[in-house]
């Protein structure tokens, strides 16, 4: 099996330096390494022109390279959303979506979306959202997701998890912090069964990519030692936790991770999460038609976590080809909606995003025949 070549995309500052002193470099040379890899994103060695070339001559001879991934397909929505396909060194290959959002005037967060600065640079957008993928395929198995179809590969590395935001970022044109980009972890794949690598790819997007662990959001199906580890964390994004069901046994059936850690278990976990000050746990519930959007099932939800500092988001089902669910009617998703808020638990209906592309939540599957074209 062919060796894989080093990356300097998953280094932090102390690695590159000692990298730098390894060839002989004065250690300010692994500051300069850091630079072009997470801030200038550059795509080869070659271009980093601070550096000596025989500094660069050295790395390329010894096979490093920068790590970023091949972008195979881009597709975009009529929502402005783009899914990329994204291929790594070993030909395997995942998806990461790009949100703008904004453009209407309604930012969510209540500032205005008619920025002087916003409309000086010529877009439509204030704020974006990138959403990460942490495996190739998954584990977990959600019996209402496309992603669960492909089964898990492998784990990503840390280079891999922060190269896919890089590499969206130099599509994009953008560059935080100037630009707000909030990332969600909720592509492909569950990021607490890749914990390690998923929290390493965190420290570098904070202190390297310069983006805010208050705008990062992870979400995870229920793993629950993993829930205990990541309250301990220094820096760590907002939690969600992807509820899906109001009660054990139809939790099992929808997520067959219920049975290792049962509603009580994780409802336990999240009571005991150490949320730092006006932060909230998120709940997601995806809605399914007749099988779990009962007013008793809004009832139930109310009780599961009724004490905790949380808010739900409520998501229609997004359909795909082998899904064997149906989209439950507007009505009966109000009626939950409402049933949440009248019990005193914020609830907000999330606006799907990219679904005529395959780019929507649980939608994530490689797919590359759809109706609409690639991008150039």
């Amino acid at each position: 099996m062919e060796t894989l070549k080093p990356t300097l995309l998953g280094m932090d500052r102390a690695a590159l330096a000692t990298l730098a002193e390894t060839e002989g470099e004065p250690r300010f040379r692994g500051q300069q390494l850091l630079s072009a890899v997470y801030r200038q994103r550059v795509s080869s060695i070659q271009e980093i022109s601070s550096l000596p070339q025989q500094f660069r001559s050295a790395l390329a001879e010894k096979g490093y390279m920068i790590g970023l991934p091949e972008t195979q397909k881009r597709f975009l929505s009529q929502d402005g959303t783009v899914r990329y396909l994204f291929q790594f060194a070993d030909g395997q290959s995942v998806e990461t979506v790009w949100m703008p959002e904004g453009d209407d005037g309604e930012t969510g967060d209540g500032s205005e979306a008619g920025d002087p600065a916003v409309q000086a640079a010529g877009r439509h957008w204030d704020r974006a959202t990138i959403c990460i993928s942490s495996q190739v395929g998954c584990a977990v198995d959600c019996q209402f997701c496309l992603t669960a179809q492909l089964g898990v590969k492998r784990n990503l590395t840390p280079g891999e998890i922060v190269g896919q935001v890089c590499a969206v970022l130099k599509d994009q044109k953008v560059d935080p912090p100037q630009d707000r980009i909030n990332l969600v972890f909720m592509g492909m794949g569950e990021p607490f069964l890749n914990y390690e690598n998923f929290m390493a790819a965190v420290r570098l997007l904070v202190e390297e990519v310069s983006i805010p662990e208050s705008r990062m959001t992870v979400s995870t199906a229920g793993i629950v030692p993993r829930i205990h580890d990541f309250g301990k964390e220094p820096i760590r994004p907002k939690l969600a936790i992807s509820l899906n069901a109001s009660n054990d046994e139809l939790r099992t059936r929808l997520m067959p991770l219920n049975r290792k850690w049962s509603l009580g278990k994780l409802t336990a976990a999240a009571r005991d999460f150490p949320l730092r000050t006006r932060e909230r746990i998120t709940f997601e519930y995806v809605l399914l038609r007749d099988v779990n959007d009962a007013p008793q099932n809004a009832r139930e939800v109310v009780e599961l976590i009724r004490g905790i500092r949380a808010k739900v988001n409520l998501i229609a089902l997004n359909p795909g080809p082998g899904i064997c669910f149906s989209i439950p009617a507007e009505d009966r998703v109000l009626h939950f909606q409402q049933t949440l808020i009248k019990a005193g638990i914020p609830a907000f209906i999330r606006r799907p995003r990219g679904r005529d592309i395959y780019a929507a939540c649980g939608q994530l599957k490689q797919t590359v025949e759809i109706a609409a074209a690639p991008l150039p």
